[in-house]
């Protein structure tokens, strides 16, 4: 299916880009989203009288995203779980939990946008960990897991 995308998108594309995708992929994710329109004729036209307005916004996110990630760089907060006497985790730390002790240390952040490549955390400890604020901007954060 061809698809307009209204706005960028990891490992597809820029605003603006005419983007050959896979049906279901079209139909369930990236129009319910609002991320992408059916590359009509029609909807090319409505997409170039809009592209200023689309672009404006686009760069919007951009640089508030970027003001959040210059606040929330370097942040360190701390998630207290049960533990046993080798240090391990009685359960584990994930992407709700991070997601949560930012909220509670004032940014307000989707449990989605925590990056955690190795997977849950396990053990007591410090762990560097991402966040992406934007498909540009990725913010460095530091989870101390405490025992309880």
């Amino acid at each position: 299916m061809q698809i307009i995308l209204l706005e960028k998108v990891v490992n597809l594309g820029n605003l603006g880009d005419v983007v050959k995708v896979k049906d279901g992929y079209a139909r369930n994710y990236l129009i319910p989203q609002r991320m992408a329109k059916r590359a009509t004729p029609a909807a090319l036209a409505e997409f170039e009288a809009r592209r200023a307005d689309l672009e404006k916004a686009a760069a919007e996110k951009l640089a508030a995203a970027q003001a959040e990630a210059e606040k929330m760089n370097g942040v360190a907060v701390s998630v207290a779980r049960k533990a046993g006497m080798d240090g391990r985790l009685f359960g584990s730390v994930g992407n709700a939990d991070v997601a949560d002790a930012l909220k509670a240390a004032g940014f307000t952040i989707d449990k989605s946008a925590v990056r955690m490549p190795e997977g849950p955390l396990k053990a007591l400890g410090e762990f560097p960990l991402d966040i992406a604020l934007h498909t540009d901007v990725v913010a460095n954060i530091t989870v101390s897991v405490v025992a309880e």
